[in-house]
């Protein structure tokens, strides 16, 4: 796996293969040593959920995000809303930051 991923949490990301092939979402959560990563309203699964009153949860089923393959996302450059590769460049001040590719836009 790989051990640095450009895809980083509260990314907006577009789905590029796969069941849900072109939604868009936010990074919710990012699994580094498995590769994967976690998009709000994508790969949507049913879950059995066991009653917990400590905590206040309701038994049943639940649908809620399963992780997907980063392979899987690509970042949407936030300047011109598109798809695009990330790249990293190092200012002037001597910061490493993510740049889109396409357009060469800072990523923040």
């Amino acid at each position: 796996m790989p051990t640095r991923l450009k895809v980083r949490k509260n990314d907006q990301v577009l789905v590029i293969s796969g069941r849900d092939k072109g939604k868009r979402g936010r990074v919710i959560e990012v699994r580094k040593s498995e590769g994967r990563v976690v998009v709000e309203g994508v790969n949507m699964v049913k879950k059995a959920v066991k009653q917990n009153r400590q905590r206040g949860i309701a038994g049943g089923i639940v649908e809620r995000e399963a992780p997907i393959q980063v392979s899987n996302v690509m970042v949407i450059d936030p300047s011109s809303r598109t798809p695009t590769r990330i790249g990293y460049q190092i200012l002037g001040d001597e910061r490493k930051v993510r740049v889109a590719r396409k357009t060469g836009a800072v990523i923040e």
